[in-house]
């Protein structure tokens, strides 16, 4: 932006400087032409008005002073004086003279200008013409001056040319200064810095009211992650003791198979809502400027929680293995790592079939069954928070949507295909091996 801004102001600013200078150059040598044809034009009255017997000397000496040829001839184009040229030389001139005709105008000088002008006027009246007057004068000395006031004319276009381009940058830094320290500001959000301000003191009105607004924006993302993380906290906190209360009557009533049964499942969804808050509230904090996730070992999370969901999995008739391929570091909470694989080793050993198998291969974790698997319909709404399978009774669904939060949170992907089963594929950011 800073490129074409600069580029913008470059050509406007030229443009200006050209239509100013053009003009004056042009008008400084119309100028100095028209005082050379003056000139010349009053040498040539002063012989055309000289008595016959001084105009040979007269004409002599000016040739010899000035350098300028004269050819001097009478009503018949009889020569009366020739200094420098013949008759012959300019015979078109005198005939033209002799009939009274305009001459033609004399071209603009200009500095490259170097060649010689032919003045021819008639001598006598308009209906009496005595004879005709020819001059050649040369353009060197106008040219000369012409190139000196031109160099004058461009050493100031020059100048005001690199004012504007002063000026250019000065403006150009004044309009962007902002706008970069609003990008710094955006950036340092992203890489996890917590109510990051930027300056709002510099650039035009508009500019500082924005950068006002991210200041607020900013502390307002901010207070919203903590005041989110201070509900859960407080949410759990509240309901979990009412519901260990209710559990312990619940126990101590005789016949209350079904009703510990709405218990227990009030309480796992009581659970899956605060681990989706939770997730929520991580990838909030997260945005709004949160500290820098830890590095976890994917292989090591694999091996552990296998080895804590093995015995459930042989109750349920179902074998687990760890493929590992690569090695890998995540960024990614080892916490919020172990959550995401529970919830998918859960669900392969309630609805999955006999067998599940865990690869670890760098930074991708894929859990695989060899159950049903879903339609494509299915595993479009699969991470819908609250959603189960037509043949799903137990489960809150809420499970894939937490872990695709989680992961989400992390950014990285989580992923659903079947081929022959069910494969979920979870991508998180690597951390390069040293």
């Amino acid at each position: 932006m800073r490129q074409r801004l600069l580029l913008v102001l470059l050509l406007f600013s030229l443009s200006a400087v050209t239509a100013f200078a053009f003009p004056l150059l042009m008008s400084t040598a119309s100028e100095r032409t028209q005082q050379f044809v003056i000139s010349r034009t009053a040498d040539m009255d002063r012989f055309a008005t000289l008595p016959a017997d001084a105009v040979v000397s007269e004409a002599l000496r000016h040739t010899e002073i000035y350098g300028e040829e004269i050819v001097v001839v009478d009503a018949a184009g009889e020569p009366v004086v020739e200094a420098g040229m013949k008759v012959a030389e300019v015979s078109a001139q005198i005939d033209a003279a002799l009939r009274n005709q305009p001459a033609a105008p004399v071209p603009t000088v200009l500095p490259w200008s170097g060649g010689d002008v032919l003045f021819a006027r008639p001598v006598g009246t308009g209906t009496k013409v005595a004879g005709a007057v020819v001059m050649r004068a040369s353009t060197r000395v106008a040219a000369l001056d012409v190139a000196r006031r031109w160099a004058f004319v461009l050493a100031g276009a020059l100048l005001a040319a690199c004012a504007c381009v002063l000026l250019a940058l000065v403006v150009a830094r004044w309009l962007l200064r902002p706008l970069k320290e609003l990008d710094r500001g955006v950036r340092a959000v992203a890489e996890g810095q917590r109510r990051t301000h930027v300056a709002d003191t510099a650039g035009p009105a508009e500019l500082r009211a924005l950068s006002e607004s991210f200041n607020r924006m900013s502390d307002a993302v901010a207070e919203a992650a903590d005041q989110q993380r201070r509900l859960i906290a407080d949410a759990s906190h509240q309901l979990r003791n009412p519901m260990a209360a209710l559990r312990l009557r619940v126990d101590m009533l005789p016949q209350n198979g079904s009703l510990l049964t709405e218990v227990e499942r009030l309480e796992s969804l009581l659970d899956g809502l605060l681990a989706l808050a939770s997730a929520e509230s991580t990838a909030t904090e997260r945005a709004a400027g949160g500290v820098e996730p830890e590095l976890a070992d994917l292989q090591v999370v694999a091996h552990d929680r296998v080895d804590a969901w093995r015995a459930a999995a042989q109750a349920e008739g179902v074998t687990i293995s760890v493929d590992d391929r690569a090695p890998g570091l995540v960024r990614c909470a080892v916490s919020d790592l172990a959550q995401v694989l529970d919830v998918l080793l859960d669900n392969a050993i309630k609805y999955g079939g006999s067998e599940i198998t865990v690869v670890c291969d760098r930074a991708t974790l894929t859990v695989r069954d060899n159950g049903a698997g879903l339609s494509e319909e299915d595993m479009e709404r699969a991470t819908e928070r609250f959603w189960r399978g037509d043949d799903s009774q137990r489960g809150t669904g809420l499970g894939l949507a937490i872990a695709d939060r989680i992961v989400t949170a992390h950014d990285g992907t989580l992923t659903l295909h079947t081929d022959g089963g069910l494969v979920v594929t979870v991508e998180l950011p690597k951390e390069p091996l040293l």
